[in-house]
């Protein structure tokens, strides 16, 4: 159910380019080349759609839905992934059509529903969707770890999530709540007087004609339900989370043909009203209601991202573009956020170049790269770079983003290949040169 924003210092610097505009014609076999790539090197297992005005125009799946001892399943089109926090997008759109037939209000009071909880008078329903309620995240504490693949009621989860102190008054600040969309969950229960999964198969699935989203439970790979794994030399089993417990934040399971469907469906008003969509899209510190804003170049789009387990999904809407992209992944050895990247990079025209993941690294010791670390500023980027040292790899991170690992590419050359970064240093002079999409960016060292 963890959920983050991707914008990385790789996006932030590919936000200085411009993407070109839909492409007519989409490199299938450059996007072939990159999964190719990701499957023999045992770097992802997961399925990617393309949707562009309602139709896929490019489809693949790879790894295995399931890993046995004797006995592999291979990951098809029709397998079916836990999307983890991309559940919030269904539980705020069916918030939304409550709002819209009057039976629910953005300023209506938690207290309504579960007054035994602090805060309860001053958090409205709007806190909620717009993770500004102060509510603690209950998956952020290390007890959470001992009671993952254990049922729990909504009584149960309801005294949980009460128990914790807020971390701050209503609406004065934004932090991500796995407790607020549970909650909204447990709302439109009470509301609709059905379980969660009907009101999801009446309210969207039948509207967006989705076959294979629904309300999960324990894994069945009789129905193609995919278990996650981790990578350590080979592909591990991971924990399987009990789907009690995420229920409205992240318990649903679908296919991304499914989840294209989904958000086409919720951009062309088949869900809900062009000013409830609209209110969805408004942005506070990065979170609308129930949306995340995702930037990439000159571009904007609309979706959310989730994690479970190890499972990890990425949906995103281009509404100039008309353009959906979802991609559910049961296996991460290469991250998420620089796959999408790649994929909307061929797609977009922009230039990319495919990991070379049998490259033999050049292998240097910490002295000889302590002689890169530093600060860097540049007059043509609004960031600074910081290198840094871990172990034997030298490490990038621009201003309040995550440190990247870079791999020795030749003297004085680095690079960061999942969205082709080169970094030339020139010590002498304390220089670094950032090669990225056709630009060059020179920093210099403070």
């Amino acid at each position: 159910m963890s959920s983050t924003k991707y914008t990385t210092f790789l996006v932030l610097i590919l936000s200085t380019l411009r993407f070109s505009s839909v492409a007519q014609n989409v490199n299938k076999a450059k996007l072939d080349s990159l999964f190719t790539a990701l499957a023999t090197h045992d770097k992802a297992m997961g399925s990617l759609v393309l949707s562009q005005n309602g139709n896929v125009v490019y489809s693949r799946a790879i790894g295995h839905e399931s890993i046995g001892a004797s006995a592999k399943t291979p990951a098809t089109a029709a397998t079916r992934y836990r999307i983890g926090s991309v559940s919030k997008m269904f539980t705020a759109t069916m918030a939304f059509q409550l709002i819209e037939e009057g039976k629910l209000a953005l300023n209506t009071p938690l207290s309504t529903y579960f007054p035994q909880l602090p805060n309860a008078s001053t958090i409205t329903v709007g806190n909620l969707l717009n993770q500004r309620s102060g509510l603690h995240n209950f998956t952020s504490d290390a007890a959470y770890l001992t009671y993952l693949n254990q049922p729990q009621t909504q009584a149960e989860m309801v005294k949980l999530i009460g128990q914790s102190k807020p971390d701050f008054e209503p609406n004065t600040q934004f932090a991500y709540s796995n407790s607020n969309y549970v909650l909204l969950g447990y709302i439109i229960e009470k509301i609709t007087k059905q379980p969660y999964n009907q009101a999801l198969q009446q309210r969207i699935a039948a509207k967006a004609k989705l076959q294979n989203t629904y309300y999960g439970g324990k894994i069945d790979p009789k129905r193609h339900e995919s278990y996650s794994y981790r990578f350590a030399n080979a592909w591990q089993p991971s924990t399987e989370t009990d789907m009690s417990i995420p229920g409205g934040a992240g318990a649903l399971v679908s296919t991304p043909t499914d989840l294209a469907r989904f958000i086409d469906a919720l951009f062309t008003g088949k869900l809900v009203s062009e000013k409830s969509l609209n209110q969805m899209k408004t942005m506070t510190d990065g979170y609308g209601y129930g949306l995340i804003q995702f930037p990439l170049g000159n571009k904007r789009a609309y979706g959310h991202n989730g994690g479970i387990d190890e499972f990890s999904t990425m949906l995103a809407y281009f509404p100039d573009d008309k353009l959906a992209v979802a991609y559910s992944s049961n296996g991460q050895a290469y991250p998420v956020n620089d796959i999408m990247l790649g994929v909307l990079g061929i797609y977009f025209g922009a230039p990319y170049r495919i990991p070379d993941f049998k490259a033999s690294a050049i292998k240097l010791s910490a002295a000889e790269l302590a002689q890169y670390t530093g600060t860097y500023g540049s007059v043509k980027l609004p960031l600074k770079i910081t290198i840094s040292v871990t172990g034997s790899t030298l490490q990038a991170q621009a201003t309040r983003q995550p440190a990247l690992p870079l791999t020795p590419a030749g003297k004085d050359a680095f690079t960061f290949d999942g969205a082709g970064i080169r970094m030339e240093f020139t010590p002498a002079r304390h220089e670094l040169l950032l090669k990225q999409g056709g630009g060059s960016f020179l920093f210099t060292q403070e």
